[in-house]
C-alpha cells in the first residue's frame, strides 16, 4: 500500500512467494481476516434507554447545560450502552456480526454557538472516557464481553482531526479561514515555514500560541484543562486558521463549524492519537475502528498511524482487527488512495451507496452498475483489495435508503418503496465487501433529509420532526418503540444474512460481471471461492416488469439450483455456458452451480498490455493483462525498477484483470517494468512478455482563475499537482491583451499552490491569460491556460430558454432562440438572469440561446455550444436560472426551497428581535418572491454601524451559509451608513447579500 513498490513477502491466500529473485509470482487473490463481516451502525443516543439515571449526563436539568432534550432532535434523547446490552440480541437476530458505534467518548455537551448538544459524539473532550449520558467505561467493557461471548465485535467510531470547540481567537470567534500564502506559519522566533516540508518527518519547529497563527488562539479560564489527554490543552497543537469551507487548502487546515482542528502534520499529536487509540485496544478489547473525517487529514498522518496501531492491535492478540476511514467522495481513483498510498486497510465505499441508489432506487441503467464493478481494481494493491470495503446504503450524515427511495419514486406506493428497499439490500449483501446496517433501516425509517433529519430513536420519541416521518411497510409510527422483528425489512436483512452465511462465496468470493441489459433490467454477476470452485449465479432486476436474460457462466450444460428468490427452481446452462434466468420485478434471484469448475487442463495464454497513466490518478499506472479462455482465472502483477527484484503490486480474480500501480514515490521518468502470472484453477501458471514505462509527470492543474470570468482589483490564482508532492514550487504568469508571458508568483506551500494579481490598473475589456508551470527532478510541465477580462462581464442583449419546451411556453414552435415568451429577465441586484413558467409535466431538453440566436448558445454545465440539458418535469411552475460569468442555466423549484431563512446576525436587535443572532425571530425572516424564487427582506430604516450576519434556515443553526455561500461558512461583514437594506439570499447559490 506504498507509493514505492513494496518489498516482497507472502500474503495471507498465496500459493506461495516468490522462489528467487527472478522467479514469477503466481497468487491467490488477497482475502484479508475481514471480508465476510455485516455491520449495525448505531448512534447509542438514538438507540435504547437502558437507564434513564444517566440522561442528564450528571450536569442537572437545564437543556442547555446537560443537552439532554428528548423533545428535540438536536439534542441527547436518552439512548445509552445499557440500551444497547439490554437489546443484544435484537441486534444479533438481524444476522449482525459486528456493531459499530458513532463516537462515544465524553463530548462538550452543548456548544452554545450552535444550539444544539453533543449527542452524536463528534464533539469531543476526554478521548479516556465514555460521555456520561451513554453510561460508563465498564458499561462499555460489559458490552464488548457481552458481543464477543456471542462471537461478535464491537467497533469504534473514532476522531484524529479536531476536538470539540474550546479554543477562541483573540480577533473572535469562528473566523473565516486564512490560507497558508496570505499568513504562513512562523516558528517561535519568527522564521516563516511550511508545516508540509517537516508532516511525517519526526520533527517539527517550536511554536509560539502568539506569534506563529494567523488567528490568536485563547482559551477561556474555566476551559484551559477541559480536554483529556493533557497534550490537547496545548493550542499550539491546532491549526488556528479560521473555518474550513470543505474545500483546497482549508480542508485540511479549517475548523469544522469551529471544532478544533488538530495539526495532525505536527508528531506530538501523531504519536498523542496512536497512544489514545492503542489503549482503547489493549484495555478494553475493541476490534476495530471506523475514522471519521478521513479526507481532511493529511496523507504522512495515515501512513503512519495505520501500520502503527495495527501492529499494536496484532501484538495484543487481535488478528483480524480492522480500521475503515470516512472518505465522502464517490470517486474511486480519490478514495482508493486511502488504501493503496495512505496504507490504510479500507475506505467506506462511498461510490458503492451512489451506485446502489442509482440501480434500486432510481432504476437508471443497469450498464452504469457494470461500470461501477469495473472499476474495482483501483482499490488492488499487495495487501488489500475491494473486497474489504464496508459498503452502505445510506447513513447518519447523507440520509437513509428509505428516505432516498420516497424521494426518487414520488407518488409510488409502500408496496414499491419496501421492494426497492429490498433490492438495494439484496444488491448489497450480495456483491463483494462487508454491509452495512444503519440502525432503524431494518424498520423501514425514512425521514426528509440528512444529519439530525436521520437520526431518529428506535424506541418511543418526542420530536416532533420525527413524529410525522411516514415508515416503510409498517404502520407503526416513531411514537412507539420500533424493535419489531416481524417487519418486513428485519425480517429480509436477517434471512439475507442467513444465506450468505450458508454459502460464503456470496460474501467474499470473486465478483465477476456476467451481464447487464440496455436500460433498467437484468444486472448479473457470479461469485465464486478460490477454493471451493462452486459458481453461483446472481440477477437482480430493477425495472417494474418481469425481466429474462441469458447470463453467461463459467460451466456448460450444468445445472444451477434456485437458492434465492421466486424463480424456477433448476434451470441448466446451454452448451456455450449461459444460464437462461426470469427475474421478478424489483427483486433479486441467487442460482447454484451443481458442481464445481472443471478444471483447466493448461494455463491460458496472457498477454500484458502498455501500461499507462491512469485516468483520475497521475501517481498510478494503469497496468491490464489479456487472458485467453474463460474459466476461472486469477492474476498476480509484479513490478521492479533498474537493479531491483520482481515484486508482487496485486492480484485480480475478475475480467478484465487489472491493478493500478501507485508511481507516486518515484521520480517522474522513472522506467518500471511490468509482468502478469496467470493461475488457472487447475493449479498451472504461465507469465507474460514483460512491458517497460516511464513514471509520468506530474499534472498541473489551474484551479482559479474560472474560465471566461470577469475581475477586477486583486485576482486570485491557484493551481493543484498530481500527484502532490511537498517538494513542489509553482510560478504563475499572465499574458495582458495577447502580449508576453509575465511573471506573477511563486509558491511552494502544498497543497495548493497560488498567488495574486493586481489588475486594477487595466482598462475595463481588457483580456488577461494566466497559466502556471513547474520544474522536478525528471520533468517540466505547464498547466492549461485560463482566460478572465477586467470589468464587469458584458451582459448579452437577451437570454432565451430555448429547446423542446418552447411550444409549452406559448412559442410558435420548439427550440426558438427569438421567441419573446422564452426569454429571461436580468436582476441588476445579482446580475443574474431568471424566468418563471407554469409548464406541463413531460420530459424536456434545453439550453441558454444568447441574442436571440444560436451563434452563441450554452448547454450543460455552462459549455458553449454543448450537450442540451434535460428537464425531467412533475408539471407546474419553475424557474429558469443564467449566470452569464458561468454560463451555467438551471432549472429550479420552490419545492426545494428551505421552509424559511433568515438574516441572522449582530444586527437582529436592532430589527426589533429580543437578542442578536436569533435565526427564529420573526423580524429577521426573509420571504420567498415566487417571480424570481428570491429570498428578500426589506427593511426600511437599519441604524449605522459596522454589522455581521450570514443565512440561517429554518429558524435554526442547523444549516447556515455564511461569506460566497459556504456552510457554515464565515460571517459576511457589513458596513451600513443608515437608512434602507435589502438583504436577499438565493437558494441556488446560497449566496445571502445586504445593499
Amino acid at each position: 500500500m506504498s507509493a514505492a513498490v513494496l518489498p516482497a513477502a507472502a500474503a495471507p491466500g498465496t500459493t506461495e512467494g516468490p522462489k528467487h529473485p527472478g522467479a514469477s509470482s503466481a497468487l491467490h487473490s488477497l482475502r484479508a481476516p475481514v471480508t465476510d463481516e455485516n455491520f449495525y451502525f448505531v448512534m447509542a443516543d438514538r438507540f435504547s434507554n437502558g437507564s434513564t439515571a444517566n440522561d442528564q449526563g450528571g450536569l442537572g436539568p437545564d437543556p442547555m447545560v446537560s443537552g439532554f432534550d428528548p423533545a428535540r432532535k438536536g439534542f441527547y434523547n436518552g439512548g445509552d450502552l445499557a440500551g444497547l446490552l439490554n437489546k443484544i440480541d435484537y441486534i444479533q437476530g438481524l444476522g449482525t456480526t459486528s456493531i459499530w458505534l458513532t463516537p462515544s467518548f465524553k463530548n462538550k455537551a452543548v456548544q452554545p454557538e450552535d444550539k444544539s448538544a453533543g449527542y452524536h459524539g463528534y464533539w469531543i473532550t476526554d478521548f479516556t472516557q465514555i460521555d456520561p449520558h451513554l453510561g460508563t467505561n465498564d458499561e462499555l467493557k460489559a458490552l464488548i464481553d457481552a458481543a464477543h461471548a456471542r462471537g461478535m465485535k464491537v467497533y469504534f467510531d473514532i476522531i484524529t482531526n479536531h476536538t470539540a470547540d474550546v479554543i477562541g481567537y483573540e480577533e473572535g470567534a469562528r473566523k473565516g479561514y486564512v490560507s497558508k500564502d496570505a499568513v504562513p506559519y512562523k516558528t517561535a522566533d519568527g522564521q516563516e515555514f511550511d508545516d508540509r516540508d517537516y508532516a511525517g518527518t519526526g520533527s517539527f519547529p517550536e511554536l509560539d500560541a502568539t506569534t506563529s497563527f494567523p488567528y490568536k488562539p485563547v482559551l477561556d479560564e474555566s476551559e484551559k484543562d477541559l480536554k483529556v489527554p493533557a497534550w490537547l490543552n496545548d493550542p499550539t497543537l491546532y491549526h488556528n486558521r479560521g473555518d474550513t469551507t470543505f474545500a483546497g487548502e482549508d480542508a485540511y487546515y479549517g475548523d469544522f463549524f469551529g471544532l478544533d482542528d488538530l495539526f495532525t502534520e505536527h508528531p506530538t499529536v501523531v504519536e498523542g492519537m496512536k497512544d489514545i487509540y492503542k489503549t482503547w485496544i489493549g484495555d478494553f478489547g475493541v476490534d476495530g475502528f471506523r475514522i471519521d473525517t478521513m479526507k481532511h487529514v493529511n496523507n504522512e498522518f495515515w501512513q503512519e498511524f495505520g501500520p502503527d496501531v495495527l501492529a499494536y492491535a496484532k501484538e495484543q492478540g487481535k488478528e483480524e482487527f480492522f480500521m475503515f476511514g470516512e472518505v465522502f467522495d464517490a470517486t474511486k481513483s480519490f478514495t482508493s488512495q486511502f488504501t493503496t498510498r495512505n496504507q490504510m486497510q479500507a475506505v467506506l465505499d462511498f461510490p458503492f451507496q451512489d451506485a446502489a441508489r442509482n440501480f434500486a432506487s432510481k432504476s437508471q441503467d443497469t450498464r452504469n452498475l457494470a461500470t461501477f464493478f469495473a472499476g474495482d481494481d483501483w482499490y488492488t494493491d499487495a495487501d488489500s483489495n475491494v473486497y474489504q470495503l464496508p459498503t452502505f446504503l445510506g447513513n447518519h450524515d447523507m440520509g437513509r435508503i428509505g428516505s432516498f427511495i420516497a424521494a426518487d419514486n414520488p407518488g409510488s406506493d409502500d408496496a414499491e418503496q419496501v421492494a426497492r428497499d429490498r433490492l438495494a439490500h439484496e444488491l448489497m449483501y450480495f456483491s463483494r465487501g462487508n454491509p452495512v446496517i444503519y440502525y432503524g433501516d431494518e424498520q423501514g425509517f425514512t425521514g426528509p433529509g440528512g444529519d439530525q433529519d436521520a437520526r431518529q430513536t428506535l424506541f418511543a420519541s418526542k420530536v416532533p420532526e420525527y413524529l410525522d416521518d411516514d415508515l416503510l411497510g409498517t404502520d407503526a409510527t416513531h411514537a412507539q418503540d420500533n424493535f419489531n422483528t416481524g417487519h418486513p425489512l428485519y425480517a429480509k436483512i436477517s434471512e439475507l444474512a442467513a444465506l450468505t452465511k450458508e454459502h460464503p462465496a456470496l460474501r467474499d468470493g470473486a465478483h465477476q460481471h456476467r451481464y447487464a441489459s440496455e436500460g433498467a433490467g437484468i444486472y448479473a454477476f457470479s461469485r465464486t471461492d478460490a477454493e471451493d470452485q462452486r459458481e453461483y449465479v446472481v440477477a437482480l432486476n430493477n425495472s417494474e416488469q418481469a425481466q429474462t436474460a441469458e447470463v453467461p457462466t463459467y460451466i456448460a450444460k450444468r445445472n444451477y439450483t434456485r437458492i434465492y428468490g421466486d424463480a424456477a427452481a433448476e434451470t441448466k446452462t446451454s452448451e456455450d455456458g449461459k444460464l437462461t434466468v426470469t427475474v421478478p420485478p424489483l427483486s433479486a434471484v441467487v442460482y447454484e452451480s451443481s458442481g464445481r469448475i472443471p478444471h483447466s487442463k493448461a494455463a491460458p495464454g496472457v498477454v500484458l498490455q502498455e501500461p499507462a497513466a491512469a485516468p483520475g490518478d497521475n501517481g498510478r499506472l494503469n497496468v491490464t493483462a489479456d487472458v485467453d479462455g474463460s474459466s476461472f482465472y486469477e492474476v498476480t502483477f509484479e513490478a521492479k525498477t533498474a537493479g531491483g527484484n520482481w515484486e508482487p503490486i496485486g492480484t485480480d480474480d475478475t475480467a478484465p484483470y487489472q491493478v493500478f500501480h501507485d508511481v507516486a514515490g518515484f521520480d517522474a521518468g522513472t522506467a518500471v517494468e511490468y509482468r502478469a502470472t496467470v493461475l488457472d484453477n487447475g493449479g498451472h501458471t504461465a507469465t507474460s512478455q514483460t512491458r517497460s514505462a516511464n513514471v509520468p509527470a506530474p499534472v498541473l492543474t489551474l484551479q482559479k482563475p474560472e474560465e471566461g470570468s470577469s475581475v477586477k482589483g486583486m485576482v486570485e490564482l491557484s493551481a493543484t499537482a498530481d500527484p502532490e508532492k511537498a517538494s513542489h514550487s509553482v510560478s504563475f504568469e499572465r499574458s495582458v491583451a495577447g502580449g508576453e508571458w509575465t511573471a506573477v508568483g511563486s509558491d511552494a506551500s502544498s497543497p495548493v499552490y497560488s498567488a495574486t494579481d493586481d489588475v486594477s490598473s487595466l482598462a475595463d475589456g481588457t483580456e488577461v491569460k494566466y497559466r502556471a508551470s513547474m520544474s522536478g527532478p525528471g520533468f517540466t510541465v505547464a498547466s492549461g491556460v485560463r482566460t478572465v477580462t477586467v470589468g464587469d462581464a458584458p451582459q448579452p442583449d437577451s437570454v432565451t430558454v430555448a429547446g423542446s419546451l418552447n411550444q409549452a411556453m406559448g412559442c410558435a414552435e420548439a427550440w426558438q432562440p427569438a421567441c419573446t415568451q422564452a426569454m429571461m429577465a436580468l436582476d441588476p441586484a445579482d446580475n443574474i438572469w431568471r424566468l418563471t413558467v407554469d409548464l406541463p409535466a413531460g420530459k424536456y431538453e434545453y439550453k441558454a440561446a444568447l441574442n436571440g440566436g444560436w451563434d452563441e448558445n450554452y448547454g450543460d454545465g455552462g459549455q458553449f455550444n454543448g450537450p442540451n440539458l434535460v428537464l425531467d418535469h412533475p408539471g407546474g411552475p419553475v424557474t429558469f436560472r443564467y449566470d452569464n460569468g458561468t454560463h451555467v442555466l438551471s432549472a429550479v423549484y420552490a419545492s426545494q426551497q428551505p421552509g424559511a431563512v433568515a438574516a441572522a446576525g449582530s444586527m437582529n436587535s436592532e430589527l426589533g428581535c429580543t437578542a442578536d443572532w436569533e435565526p427564529a425571530c420573526d423580524q429577521a425572516q426573509l420571504v420567498l418572491d415566487p417571480a424570481d424564487l428570491v429570498w428578500k427582506l426589506s427593511v426600511p430604516d437599519l441604524p449605522a454601524g459596522s454589522y455581521e450576519f450570514k443565512a440561517a434556515l429554518n429558524r435554526s443553526w442547523d444549516v447556515s451559509y455564511g461569506a460566497g455561500g459556504a456552510s457554515p461558512g464565515a460571517n459576511i461583514a457589513f458596513e451600513h451608513d443608515g437608512g434602507p437594506v435589502t438583504f436577499r439570499y438565493d437558494h441556488f447559490n446560497h449566496v445571502i447579500t445586504a445593499g
